[in-house]
């Protein structure tokens, strides 16, 4: 005789619901507030992949950091009260950075809630600021809705949404006995398409005349304008303007691309900064960049800012121009409005200074001296990396070489904390690289600092076999708050000593290979 079907539950409901939209990966840690949806998990481990973190943090980094190098739905998943607490550093860098992120909860039984029973934290309410589609499962029936609604709001709006489920719900069964007669089964399909603004002719031709008219252009790209490089660089072309990158869009055009200077800001270069400081026309396309010092000083510039997100239009510069819309689409439809200007002056003079600049990165990326100086393995990093390398960066000093020396191709992902610019996201980040490309090197760059934060995930990239390179700059400090209480308070360093952690050996304590360099010879 066959055996019997297993009962349908309410996390049953919320697992095949998830699986029909797509979802393949989820990240997280088990723990008795969610032990319905992990056993739901084990039963469904042919069709989506649970993969256990060591760090509830890591879950949500890792959730962010595959919405980022995917552009699909990402999803973690954390017990009652700390497990669920634990995400809202990673929830909060993908609310900053605009990435479709999914927050499953659990929370105790549902009628002691607000009792003040064990780990009595209201999740859902919790959340409401970091996730604008925040909620509470009531019942059964009430699962399937909740959770179309609530990646439709991921993806739909760029954002993270949270489902909080109380732990007894996660194993009743899944009938619609106690439905409302409102609530028809099915009534909500898994289809979802992002916003793609489209922009209107009037704007298009507003924004081309005010370009066409300026004499010295400068392009300022973003992560919103990740896969239309090719476009942006055919409105350098026409224009005769330099592209400066801001941090989250270094992957917009490979790094060798004509029209570039490369980054721009505190981490960036010379050229970048002069191409800004020289304009009297900016094109911001897909950036919310945020040091406002670093843009063209007010009233030396007439701008055209390109965002799907109207809110963030004119948020660092005026902008004269708005096109609420798709980077591509805006940029597709500039294009036959734009005279090509035969005044190349501006851009060859921006090309001369990033071969100036280009020559003195190569001149400190070999130098000899010892202490070994981080441009050395940054410089040997960007020349090694295959051109489909996916590199992550974490936040400190070490970003500072990533962003200079770590080549951009047009086949390379790259990024990091964006807006948040947290610590401890790169290895995370890193490990779900590798999960949704396994064929591809994923590679993290980290100080010393944020290693120490997140040094765990080593054992995750280990247990699940990931392809996962990790280079920890160890110079014992916390190197950029270092510079900033010297620089800018004016007092010497204080608080920032770190006591000495050797890595390589903690790699080989998780299982991996572990290796400390020290000479620039080697």
């Amino acid at each position: 005789m066959p055996a019997p079907a297993e009962k349908t539950t309410a996390a049953d409901v919320l697992v095949d619901t998830l699986i029909a939209w797509g979802v393949e990966v989820i990240f997280g840690l088990p723990g008795d507030g969610i032990n319905g949806i992990v056993e739901a998990l084990r039963q469904r481990r042919d069709k989506i992949r649970f993969v256990q973190v060591r760090h509830e943090q890591a879950a949500a980094f890792m959730a962010c950091g595959y919405a980022k190098y995917t552009g699909r739905l990402g999803v973690c998943l954390a017990t009652s009260g700390p497990g669920g607490l634990n995400l809202l550093t990673g929830l909060y860098d993908a609310k900053m950075d605009k990435q479709p992120v999914l927050a499953i909860t659990g929370h105790h039984f549902h009628d002691l809630i607000d009792t003040y029973a064990q780990q009595d934290v209201p999740l859902d309410r919790v959340f409401a600021d970091v996730a604008p589609y925040s909620t509470r499962v009531m019942g059964p029936s009430h699962v399937e809705n909740v959770t179309d609604a609530a990646c439709r709001h991921a993806i739909g709006w760029h954002g993270v949404a949270h489902i909080n489920f109380p732990s007894d719900m996660q194993r009743e069964p899944a009938t619609r006995q106690r439905a409302s007669e409102r609530n028809k089964p099915h009534q909500s399909a898994g289809v979802s398409l992002p916003a793609t603004a489209t922009p209107d002719p009037a704007s298009l031709d507003a924004a081309a005349d005010l370009l066409n008219a300026a004499g010295r252009v400068t392009i300022l790209a973003g992560r919103g304008a990740l896969g239309a490089g090719t476009e942006l660089e055919q409105v350098a072309e026409a224009l005769g303007a330099p592209i400066v990158k801001a941090l989250l869009g270094k992957a917009v055009v490979p790094d060798d691309s004509p029209y570039t200077t490369g980054g721009t800001g505190l981490l960036g270069t010379k050229p970048s900064v002069e191409a800004m400081e020289g304009c009297d026309a900016l094109l911001i396309a897909g950036s919310s960049f945020p040091y406002i010092e670093f843009y063209p000083k007010p009233g030396q510039a007439k701008c055209v800012q390109i965002d799907t997100d109207p809110a963030r239009i004119g948020l660092r510069h005026a902008a004269d121009v708005p096109l609420v819309a798709d980077c591509r689409a805006a940029l597709r439809g500039l294009l036959p409005r734009l005279k090509r200007r035969s005044d190349r002056s501006f851009l060859e003079k921006a090309r001369a200074g990033k071969r100036d600049w280009d020559d003195l990165m190569e001149k400190q990326g070999r130098m000899p001296d010892v202490p070994m100086k981080p441009q050395v393995v940054s410089y040997q990093i960007g020349r090694q990396l295959p051109p489909d390398a996916i590199v992550s960066w974490d936040s400190g000093t070490n970003t500072f070489w990533a962003a200079r020396y770590v080549r951009a191709t047009r086949e390379t992902k790259i990024s990091g904390s964006g807006l948040l610019a947290s610590m401890a996201c790169a290895l995370p980040y890193a490990n779900a690289a590798a999960v949704a490309y396994p064929g591809r090197l994923s590679v993290a760059i980290v100080g010393d600092g944020g290693m120490s934060m997140s040094m765990a995930e080593l054992a995750t990239a280990v247990k699940h076999k990931l392809n996962v390179k990790v280079f920890v700059y160890s110079n014992g400090t916390l190197g950029q708050i270092k510079w900033e209480q010297m620089l800018m308070e004016g007092n010497p360093e204080y608080g920032v000593e770190l006591h000495p952690i050797d890595f390589a050996k903690v790699a080989e304590a998780c299982g991996a290979t572990g290796l400390t360099l020290t000479d620039p010879a080697d």
